[in-house]
C-alpha cells in the first residue's frame, strides 16, 4: 500500500510551498513532478511545452506517475497543474487539493516577494483571460478526482499542514479498519 500524498491545484496555488512545508514538519521526503521532468528532460518545463508541445509533455507526466506508482512511497508529491490527468493518479496515493478562486491566486502570486520569478515560471498569467479560462476548466476537474479537498484562502501554512496531516492519518485509520 502506498502511503503518498498527491498535491494537485492549479498553478499557483502553493502546493510546492506546501511540500516543502510538510516535508519539514513530518519528516517525509517531497518531490516535484515538474521537477522531476524538467531534471528527465534537462529542459525547463515552458522550453518543453515551446519546443514539443503539449502532449510530449503530458505523456512525460504519465511516464512521471508510473515511475511514482512502481517506485515511490511515504513521499509527499506536488504536481504540475495538469497533472491531474495521469491514468493511475488514483494508484498514486491520496490526493488533496489545494483550493483557491483564480483571483486569490493571482494576487497571491503577484505579491510574492519573488513575484517576478514566480510569474515568469508560470506565463500564462501574462495572458490573464486565458489563464482564467484554463482555471474555470480545471476547477471542476480537480474535484473529481481529489479525496480531500482543501479551500487555502483564509488558512495559514500551518493549518494547511495540519490539515493535510489530519485527512492521511484519518485515510490510515480507515484502510487499516477495511483490512
Amino acid at each position: 500500500m502506498t502511503r503518498n500524498i498527491i498535491l494537485i491545484g492549479f498553478m499557483g496555488v502553493g502546493k510546492g510551498t506546501i511540500a516543502r512545508a510538510y516535508a519539514r514538519t513530518h519528516g517525509v521526503f517531497n518531490i516535484d513532478t515538474d521537477d522531476i521532468i524538467e531534471s528527465k528532460e534537462n529542459k525547463e518545463v515552458k522550453k518543453i511545452f515551446d519546443k514539443m508541445g503539449e502532449a510530449y509533455f503530458r505523456a512525460l507526466e504519465q511516464e512521471t506517475a508510473n515511475w511514482i506508482e512502481s517506485s515511490v512511497t511515504n513521499t509527499l508529491i506536488s504536481c504540475g497543474g495538469g497533472f491531474y490527468k495521469v491514468n493511475n493518479l488514483k494508484s498514486l496515493g491520496r490526493v488533496v487539493l489545494l483550493d483557491a478562486s483564480f483571483e486569490w491566486i493571482h494576487k497571491r502570486l503577484k505579491n510574492a516577494k519573488n513575484a517576478k520569478a514566480k510569474l515568469a515560471k508560470r506565463p500564462l498569467f501574462n495572458k490573464e483571460k486565458e489563464a482564467k479560462k484554463l482555471y474555470n476548466e480545471r476547477a471542476k476537474l480537480y474535484r473529481e478526482v481529489a479525496d480531500v479537498i482543501l479551500d487555502v484562502e483564509s488558512l495559514s501554512i500551518k493549518e494547511i499542514v495540519e490539515m493535510i496531516a489530519k485527512e492521511t492519518i484519518k485515510n490510515e485509520e480507515r484502510v487499516k479498519n477495511e483490512i
